[in-house]
Order: C-alpha cells, then structure tokens, then sequence
C-alpha cells in the first residue's frame, strides 16, 4: 500500500485504530493496528498522543522494515477525527478511551443519544446523569476526559506544520486543553516556557499567525531571549545594553531606537533590571539579576554569622590531624585547613598535584571531631565519584543533595530550599568552575545559616557551561579568605601529566620528548593522518600494551567539534573501528546517525524528568549533560533502547535520541568535571577561538594515568600562547566588593 505524499514528501495514509498494542501517555508514543479503505491491517508506530480503538486517523509518514515485526508505518504526523455514525461512536467509547466508561455503560449512552453522544458529553454533561450508575461527579470526570482529548487532537493539527509530535505533546501537557489558545495569543510563551523552542521557531509561527514584525509584543520578547536563554547559552549573566540593542535589532531586524523602546517597556513592566558597574550600563533577565545578587547576599551573611572558634584551639585540631594521620602538612595546606576551620567562607583552588584532596581528608577528619554533620558535593556524577573515590566518603551531586523534584513552570524545582534548610553544618563543593549561577544560587538558598561553606576547584580550566563565572568572579572579589596552591609535591612531580600541566597554566610549552613517562607526543602533519593514528591507538596500539587500562579508560578529546580532527568525524572513524555492524548488534538510524548495542553515547542536555533505576532497584530521576553511557539493548519492537549510565539503567525512546551523540571523542568542554586513564589529544586544525591556553590545560588535566598527544607541534605552541579567554558579562565581583544588596 503506497497511498499519497504530502507536501513534505511524506505518505499519507487514512484509517481506523482498530487495536493499541502499546500506548506511552507521558510522551505519547504508541503502536498500534489500523484498518485501512481497503480492509489493510497495518501496523503504525510514532508519537500518536491518546490514541484508542475505534479513532478515526490520518497519518503521514514512512514505510519501514523492522527485524523482528516486517513491515510497519512510522509515524511522523498525525491528524485523529472522532467517528461520526453510531457503530463507530459505540466501538470508540467501548475501547476505555474516554475514562470512566466501559463497553455497557457507553451502550446505554449511544443507545441514548445516538449519533448527538459526542455533543451531549462535551457540551451537556449534566444529561449523562440520566443514565443509570453515572452520578453528576462522574458525569463531569467524563466530560473532562473527553475535552483533554479533543484537546490534543485541535493541538495536533495546529502545530504540526511548526513543531514535531513529542514537541507538540510537551506544549499540551503544559497547557492543556488551552495550548492553541495560548499559542495564538502570545506565540512567544513557547520560547520563554518550553525547553527547547527558541525565539526562532516561536518566531516563525508569530509571524505565520500575522503578528506585526515591529510589534512591541515580539521586540520584547526577542529582547527577553537574548537577555534570558540566549545569553545563558553563551556564559552571559547580564549584557551592556549597547551592545544588547545591536544584537537584538540584528535578530529581529528592526532599528536600535525600536529596541530601545522595548527595553524601556521592559524596565518599566520590571521586566528586566539595569545597573551601572564601571560606568558601564547592564541590562539583566530578572531570574539572572535575582539569582546573583542572592549568591552575594549570602555568602556574605554565611561568612558574617559562622560561629567563631579560637585560633589556638584550630592549631591543635590540625596538629593531631598530622600525627594521626602521619601526614605532614605544606605551609599553605596547613592554612587552607586553618582558614576553612575560622571562616564562614573559604576558597581552595590550585592545579594538579598540588594536595588539594589532602586538605579535603584532613577537613574531613577535623570536622568529624568537632562533632559536625560535613557532606561533600560536586556538580557532575562522574565528578561526585571520583571525589568518593579519592576521600573514602560518600559524595553527593549538588542536585541529588538538593533533592531534585523535577521542573515547575520551567524552573528546576528542589526540595531543599529556604523552607527546608539543609541539617549538614559543612558543606564541601568540588569542581567548582563548573557551577554557574543557577546551581550556585539553588545551593546557597539551602544552606542554613552557621554553616560553613568550602568552595574547591581549578580557576583555571574552562568556565561554567550556564550562566556566570561563579569560581573566578568569587576568587576575583577578594572577599572571602582564599589560598591557591601552587607547590607541586614529589610524587606528582615525577608526572608530567601533572608537571606539563603547570608548564601550560604557566604559557610555556609542555616537554614532548620523553618517551618513557605518562605523556606522549606522536607528530603527525596532515588532519587525516591525526584522524587515523588516533583511531590505530584506542582499536590496537594502546590495548596491546595495556590491556583492559586501554579497552575500557579511553577518552579521545577534541577542542573542536567540526573538521578531519573534531568530534563528529572522529567519532564516525571510531565507531567503525571500535564496534562495526554485526548481526549481533542491533542497530537505529536517527536522522544521520546510528545507534548501535555496545556505542558510548553521551546525553548532552540536562533532562531532570528522565527516570532511572540501579541494580539494587532504586530508582530515581535525572540525566545530565555530559553523562556517558553505553548502549546495552535496542528494542526495535517498542521503539526505544536502554543505556546503563555507570551503575544507572534508563530507557530512552527513539524520539528522545536528539539527546544523545557519540561519546567515544568528546569536546574539551563536554569532558569537564570528568577524568580518564587515559587521553588522547588530537593537535589538528580548529577554529582560532579553540586554540587556547585554559582550554589545552583543561584536557590535559582530564587524564588520571597517560596523555597522548597526536598532530602537529605548532598547533600545542599556538595553544599555551594563546591566553585569550572569551568575555563573560557578569556583575557577581561587583556585587561582592561594592554593591548595595
């Protein structure tokens, strides 16, 4: 059956459902039986939201083969109408589509209103408490039911030429029945509260409904993106509105005084909030403004109110903690450890190999002691386990310490705030260069006052992915007590992963003619040769020497995601070499890419409704950028593969897949927070921007046990030269040294 295409290519098929082998309500993915003009039964799989036996549907989209089932429709669109004669209305309200009728009493209802059943229960309700057992209450429930449906079925059709299904489901769940009147009246809403639509798309469908291009309507909210998401997107928490105003008479095509007038508007709705710093006039998203000024506010009050200790008594506390633990403590560990013991507020920062997890087990043991509760957080998995790992204690990332309870009109939600403060009197933050102001703020809001708060990390790897700068803008204040650590100690000198680190930090080149060490230099001229010695050491060269070290703790990290050397060829070459077609693998193309059973995916946005469970059987919600998996199952038949995240099983389905890519070469930015045995460093053409300083020390930096580098030696000279490091526009320093909170 081949049936007629649509203006997107796409077939056209038209039929009834005559059975829901599986139905998914949460993302509307379903499969299912559909009769077809010519008495066809086919089976049609896709997002098909509240489908049910006896509807009416058209679909469009495409004939595909799966292995285990033949021949199936994947669905792409789908348009339902509800059954018009009586045979169809009766088999609809039979199937348990509408809740709260089953196959008698949806007889007695057709049998008493016939082809008008439809009306009287959306319009009528009160009548269907005329038929015996359906009191008012279930009558209303009924109705209700039955609006939701049709509300689904109104936003299928007005969205499909705009958004995909899983899409159009994500707005209806927010909305509800209301979701094409509140597209209608304000196509922007879609932007600033559904996680990926940009300004972009709302834009389009504003414009396709006759909204005015200079409306002040769509100038605002393009301000609002720019100011908002946007600018979160680049590391911006505020914008100087000069430079505001060109950008967004650029995006929205319209002159700086039109733009003017729409911040003004803004600034007078109290929309968005200004302050000068420097003579220099910001403009802030009123979320950015609140969540950093809150950060200032409170870190200083922490600092302010920590209960006092005498400086004799910290002297003794940290002389036992030497003779206990045999430890003799560095002139500078002595006072990190001093200064987080007399201070509300401490900053610890500092390279490899410079004792930074030393201080940490000594402020363990001290604080344990002392008789208080500590706990130890980071903002990534890998990075809270790493940091069990190296203390011998349990660490938390900050969301699980938080207690994520998923999203609430498009904020993540905690249930740890100011209503339910935190009980621990210690709390310990690694990796702190990779909080930005969002999570700084959503931590800080549940740490009780009295407790202390020791912020840890390396200032100079690469910055936050969100908004804010929040590590470098606090050690910039100068307002807390702060020790670097700067003397590498005599095991980690014999590293040069850990010395060439320092070289780097320092902009002098690393060594890259020793031949015996934990850091290697392979030069190599051209792009594609960089490109194939990378792929011959992870498949053969580096397994042969070190084995299971090699086959499992290799990380292949690139400054750039494009080119012979970036991370969408490179990982093309390496899943060809590393896990080939098999015809013991199963296998799902998603757009242009294959998934494949035995891939190493990575999930690059943060999902926190994205459900869980261990081994152990607990279970739990959240998958965040930057989390590596491996693919252990494909399951054609249900449309959707399992991933096991470290010791964490979850279930994604095939319209979720724009959440995963190939991991086994990721950029340096996505690797941040994580450390491997192994690196490899493809040294290759990249955009300028890429070749720089924090960004070489932050992969190499990655690497617990070897680094390899694979290319050209000018490129790494190039690199440690370059210290240029893009602006972020942040007020956090000001507010710090000179605000009026």
């Amino acid at each position: 059956m081949q049936g007629p295409m649509d203006e997107q290519g796409l077939l056209k098929l038209s039929g009834s459902i005559e059975h829901v082998i599986y139905a998914n309500e949460e993302n509307g993915f379903a499969i299912c039986d559909m009769g077809t003009d010519t008495d066809e039964l086919i089976t049609i799989t896709g997002i098909l939201p509240y489908v049910g036996e006896g509807d009416l549907v058209t679909v469009y989209g495409r004939w595909v083969h799966n292995p285990k089932y033949g021949r199936q429709f994947k669905v792409e669109q789908c348009e339902k109408q509800l059954p018009a004669d009586r045979a169809s209305i009766l088999r609809y309200l039979s199937s348990g589509t509408i809740k709260g009728i089953g196959p008698k009493t949806a007889q007695r209802i057709v049998d008493e209103f016939g082809d008008e059943t439809f009306d009287v229960i959306e319009n009528h309700p009160e009548w269907l408490s005329s038929i015996s057992g359906i009191t008012p209450k279930r009558a209303h429930a009924i109705s209700e039911d039955f609006k939701s449906k049709a509300g689904i079925r109104s936003a299928m059709l007005f969205f499909r030429e705009y958004f995909g299904a899983a899409m159009t489901v994500r707005i209806y769940k927010k909305w509800g029945g209301s979701a094409v009147d509140v597209a209608k009246n304000n196509p922007y809403m879609l932007c600033e509260e559904i996680e990926g639509i940009g300004f972009e798309r709302a834009d389009r469908l504003a414009l396709r409904l006759g909204l005015e291009r200079d409306s002040e309507e769509r100038l605002c909210s393009g301000v609002q993106y720019l100011l908002g998401a946007n600018a979160g997107q680049n590391g911006h928490v505020c914008l100087p509105r000069e430079k505001l105003t060109a950008s967004a008479a650029k995006l929205l095509e319209t002159t700086p005084e039109r733009v003017e007038a729409a911040v003004s508007s803004l600034l007078k709705r109290q929309r968005l909030r200004t302050v000068t710093f420097d003579g220099v006039q910001y403009l802030y998203d009123v979320q950015l403004y609140e969540n950093e000024k809150y950060i200032a506010k409170k870190l200083r009050l922490l600092d302010k109110v920590c209960p006092a200790m005498d400086t004799a008594n910290i002297g003794s506390f940290i002389q036992k903690e030497e003779s206990e633990s045999g430890v003799q403590y560095a002139h500078l560990q002595r006072q990190a450890i001093f200064d987080a013991l007399e201070n509300g507020v401490m900053l610890l920062t500092g390279g490899p190999g410079t004792g930074k997890t030393t201080v940490v087990r000594a402020l363990l043991h001290i604080f344990d002691s002392m008789g208080l509760n500590v706990t130890l957080s980071a903002p990534t998995g890998r990075a809270a386990k790493r940091l069990s790992e190296s203390t011998s204690c349990e660490a938390k990332t900050i969301h699980r310490l938080l207690e994520y309870g998923g999203e609430e009109g498009g904020r993540v939600r905690f249930h740890r705030d100011e209503k339910n403060l935190l009980d621990e009197n210690v709390i310990i933050v690694d990796e702190a260069s990779m909080v930005d102001n969002n999570l700084m703020s959503a931590l800080l809001r549940a740490v009780k006052p009295g407790a202390r708060l020791v912020i840890i990390g390396d200032a100079d790897q690469l910055p936050s992915v969100g908004a804010g700068n929040v590590l470098r803008d606090l050690l910039d204040s100068g307002a807390f007590a702060t020790v670097r650590l700067t003397e590498i100690f005599r095991q980690a000198q014999k590293s040069l992963i850990v010395t060439n680190a320092h070289a780097i930090n320092r902009g002098e080149m690393p060594r890259l003619d020793v031949k015996d060490n934990d850091f290697f230099f392979l030069p190599r001229t051209s792009d594609v040769e960089i490109a194939q010695t990378v792929a011959q050491l992870y498949k053969t060269r580096l397994p042969r020497t070190y084995g299971d070290l090699a086959v499992y703790g290799t990380q292949v990290i690139s400054p750039s995601r494009k080119g012979e050397t970036g991370t969408e060829h490179l990982n093309v070459l390496l899943q060809a070499a590393l896990n080939p077609p098999s015809a013991d693998k199963r296998e799902h193309r998603y757009r242009e890419q294959i998934f494949r059973e035995g891939d190493r995916v990575m999930q690059i946005r943060n999902n926190y409704d994205m459900e869980w469970e261990r081994a152990d059987g607990s279970m739990g919600t959240g998958v965040f950028n930057g989390d590596i998996g491996v693919i252990s199952r494909i399951n054609p038949s249900a449309e959707c593969l399992e991933i096991d995240f470290d010791d964490r099983h979850v279930v994604y389905e095939f319209n979720m897949l724009d959440e995963l890519e190939m991991a086994y070469a990721v950029t340096v930015h996505k690797s941040q927070g994580s450390e491997y045995p192994i690196v490899i460093l493809p040294l290759g053409s990249a955009a300028p921007m890429l070749h720089s300083r924090n960004l070489f020390y932050t992969a190499v930096t990655r690497a617990q046990t070897m680094v390899v580098l694979v290319g050209r030696e000018e490129v790494a000279r190039t690199m440690v030269e370059n210290n240029r490091q893009s602006m972020r526009y942040t007020g956090l320093t000001y507010w710090l040294r000179e605000g009026d909170l």
